[in-house]
């Protein structure tokens, strides 16, 4: 197969040499092909046949999770590192149970592969009702539930074009960085059809090229604005990603002499070290002084953003569109002027590079006005830990070998403060905000990137959500440091609105995660609740215990929260309550 101009080498036969294969067996060998070395399933009655011959593709390991929610949610975030995650389910009671997951990694374009055992080839077209079902002979519930959340489904229940449906569903996820559903009758995985050679020929993605002319005039159109202006800003944002642009945006950045903000979404995708770096902009709850910068600038090129109400701060942003370039993925609108499409955002950002005016205006201004941050007061002795003290803490122990992954709640903003070293990955899903999205995603992500230690920040009334697949970890030998906040309930959305439903049964999560363990592989875990306990903590998380899964339970005050989210808070309130428009 050809990713991005490269061919990837098929694996030598599996089998002897005979000349056709099996549909479990080719399926397999896509999977490997597009750079899947773990499936995360859940196994059933209708996809167990299908799991042996994913068992046995020798580039292919099947890591079993303890439900298909975690399952989807590790898939998510093993795309987040390798590019694209796959998982296999059984037929609607694992499908309709992944489905949150996946809508998740559609929301934030992660091409997951979610393969799905299906009914037996020959009740297709009857009249019979199955088990697994709502108890009517129609099978189609489950796909036209996933039709909304991936750009692709294929139900393959015949031989004759399976081959064409799998390679189809694969590439369009790989094109359209999107999840792709994947129905196989659980009656076929086995069945040796000439179709399926042991060597399958390999297929080519097509690189997406910009129309030359519409290229030519956006960026002509965006220099004339951009050079006119006194003080111009870039702002990376998410899909940065999606476009593999990260290189042009930093070409871009270095050529033009900008100042550079990233929207939340966007951290971990721009490198913080770069001299014009000046933090988040996230309306009023901005990194200090870099949402002056962005909302007095007279031009500012938005690349890759996703306005909603969260990054807009309940739609309080202070932009103007007339002053705005909004780059997408294969679209650029100049201001109220042009919108050109079919023009790709990495040659659009590569091409304006070559035209822009040197203008550090705005740097300089940031520059004069900008303070250092203040340090945390001083403590008293054994007195009760503080967010923003373990915070400071955690940010000391970030390198080029770790990634963070933030849940859902005040984790978004104590670590969008963090100031990330080179190569320091980071993760949070802000577009869906599904909470116990991190326990899966940091699975997955772990199991991805084998070369870094990932430090997941999870609260508590997040992780009682999913905190079953804590097992899967220690199975898998992994050695992230979990620091799991109790403050007694959903804070984030005690700050949108409060209320007893927001109050959650208090666990003891240490005793949890030792009952899991059950002496069974590497986990350490301890109760912290002063900085001198937390330093030590961290001390044996990052010595002694280097090479086990830590689980560091962080006792804080309910009501201690970061200033930002107090201010979100309010602001998503008073955009969740306006009244309804009159009739």
């Amino acid at each position: 197969m050809e990713i991005n101009n490269q061919i990837i080498t098929p694996p030598a036969p599996v089998n002897g040499g005979s000349s056709c294969g099996s549909l479990g067996s080719h399926l397999a060998r896509r999977l490997v092909q597009i750079g899947v070395s773990d499936v995360f399933s859940v196994p059933g009655d209708f996809n167990l046949t299908l799991l042996d011959h994913l068992i046995a593709e020798p580039g292919l390991s099947l890591v079993g999770c303890c439900n298909e929610l975690n399952a989807g949610y590790a898939a998510d975030g093993y795309a987040r590192a390798r590019g694209v995650g796959a998982c296999a389910v059984t037929f609607t009671v694992g499908g309709l149970s992944v489905i949150n997951a996946i809508a998740g990694a559609y929301s934030e374009n992660l091409p997951v592969i979610c393969i799905v055992g299906g009914p037996n080839s020959n009740d297709y077209g009857t009249n019979r009702i199955l088990h697994h079902t709502i108890g009517l002979p129609d099978f189609t519930q489950e796909l036209q539930c996933f039709q909304t959340v991936t750009c692709a489904q294929v139900v393959v229940n015949n031989l004759d074009d399976a081959h064409e449906q799998i390679d189809t569903a694969i590439s369009t996820a790989l094109k359209e960085s999107k999840p792709v559903y994947i129905s196989i009758s659980c009656n076929l995985p086995g069945i040796p059809h000439p179709t399926f050679a042991r060597e399958p020929v390999p297929y080519i993605l097509a690189p997406k090229i910009s129309n030359q002319l519409g290229l030519e005039a956006a960026v002509e159109a965006t220099a004339e604005f951009l050079n006119r202006a006194v003080k111009p800003v870039i702002v990376a944002g998410p899909k940065l990603r999606v476009a593999k642009a990260q290189q042009a945006f930093v070409e871009l950045a270095d050529a033009c002499g900008y100042p550079i903000a990233i929207m939340p979404s966007a951290k971990g995708l721009v490198p913080e070290q770069h001299p014009h770096f000046i933090g988040t902009y996230w309306g009023a709850v901005s990194t200090n002084f870099c949402g002056e910068i962005v909302e007095s600038a007279d031009a500012y090129v938005f690349v890759g953003p996703i306005f909603n109400d969260y990054s807009s701060v309940g739609y309080s942003l202070l932009i103007k569109k007339e002053k705005s370039v909004i780059v997408q993925p294969n679209r650029v609108t100049i201001g109220n002027g042009p919108s050109l499409g079919w023009v790709f955002m990495a040659d659009f950002l590569t091409a304006l590079a070559k035209k822009l005016k040197k203008n550090s205006t705005a740097v300089e201004n940031y520059r004069r006005i900008y303070v250092p941050p203040g340090v945390a007061l001083k403590r008293d002795k054994d007195e009760p830990l503080r967010v923003n003290i373990l915070f400071k803490h955690i940010q000391d122990m970030l390198s080029g070998d770790t990634t963070v992954i933030a849940e859902t709640g005040d984790s978004w903003f104590n670590c969008q403060k963090f100031r990330l070293p080179e190569n320091c990955g980071y993760e949070f899903q802000m577009q869906y905000g599904s909470i116990g999205w991190s326990v899966g995603a940091t699975l997955g992500y772990a199991q991805a990137a084998k070369d870094k230690r990932v430090i997941a920040c999870i609260g508590d009334g997040s992780f009682q959500v999913t905190a079953q697949d804590i097992s899967t970890m220690i199975r898998c030998g992994q050695r992230t440091i979990i620091f799991l906040i109790n403050n007694g309930g959903y804070t984030i959305e005690v700050e949108i609105h409060d209320g007893p439903y927001n109050v959650i049964k208090n666990w003891d999560y240490t005793g949890l995660v030792d009952a899991i363990h059950n002496g069974e592989g590497k986990c350490w875990t301890t109760k912290v609740r002063t900085e001198d306990e937390l330093t030590e903590a961290i001390a044996m998380a990052t010595g002694t215990h280097k090479d086990s899964l830590c689980f560091i339970e962080v006792f804080v005050h309910k009501d201690d929260t970061s200033k930002e989210l107090l201010e979100w808070g309010s602001r998503v309130s008073a955009a969740n309550s306006r009244p309804p428009n009159p009739q």
